[in-house]
């Protein structure tokens, strides 16, 4: 996915005049050869393991040994697949609303805003605790239901496909599926430098579906963000570097 998406930048730029190997390029790709293999695949899905028991160890003390309320399996896969999306959307959409308008989450969320140039691996430029902060919330959630791992492998695979392209180097606002997927053209305005007064803790907090930011009232495209400034007040004094960027939550 990622090699793909990186052609299409190539292909068919929007900023024309930024180089294929933009800046802080090996810097992402870092970041997403950290964040989604290192930690994501290796370290947090053992521990991931060992929570989720206890996690269901707690309900059994109440008598709850399966904690599946909504079992959806006999659903044609395509609704269960649909029910999934919209529900894993949703619960992404408010753990981003969250990160901007609670401080401490800010303090990690900064480091995916560092980002200056945008291309497809700025996706995956974040703070190791967003991977718990996101991961926490959806498995609460979507273990009350009874979705087939099937399910689950699409979506993933499917955001993250969505994820590349809406940071990616290109142009693309769907016509008017504007008003239900998120986009490249809306969601660099939600890396805007300076945020409109009107929205002072964010725009465009869609991760897929930018339908929420339409309902919610925190949609904000006011033209074509193309050659708009980047990043968030006083990044000039943000680190540069993967180790000093993730010691920010810490020293701040």
């Amino acid at each position: 996915i990622s090699l793909l998406v990186w052609g299409i930048e190539q292909l068919f730029p929007w900023r024309v005049n930024q180089k294929a190997f933009r800046k802080d390029f090996w810097l992402d790709n870092f970041y997403m050869f950290f964040n989604f293999f290192l930690f994501n695949l290796l370290g947090f899905s053992a521990v991931s393991k060992v929570v989720s028991t206890m996690y269901t160890d707690i309900w059994g003390l109440f008598g709850l040994n399966d904690i599946v309320l909504f079992d959806l399996k006999d659903w044609a896969w395509y609704f269960q697949f649909i029910v999934l999306f919209v529900l894993a959307d949703f619960i992404q959409w408010a753990v981003h609303v969250s990160l901007h308008r609670f401080p401490v989450l800010w303090n990690f969320h900064k480091v995916h805003h560092s980002v200056k140039e945008m291309g497809f691996s700025a996706h995956l430029r974040y703070h190791w605790m967003e991977n718990v902060f996101y991961k926490s919330a959806l498995y609460i959630v979507l273990s009350f239901f009874g979705f087939e791992l099937r399910d689950l492998f699409l979506y993933h695979a499917f955001t993250i496909a969505i994820g590349h392209l809406n940071h990616a180097n290109v142009k693309l606002n769907y016509g008017p599926l504007k008003y239900i997927l998120n986009s490249p053209g809306m969601h660099i305005w939600h890396h805007v430098k300076d945020l409109p007064s009107s929205h002072p803790s964010g725009i465009n907090f869609g991760i897929t579906l930018s339908i929420w930011d339409y309902i919610f009232g925190t949609a904000h495209v006011p033209y074509s963000g193309r050659d708009i400034e980047l990043g968030f007040p006083g990044d000039e004094d943000f680190p540069t570097t993967f180790i000093e960027q993730n010691k920010i939550p810490v020293s701040e």
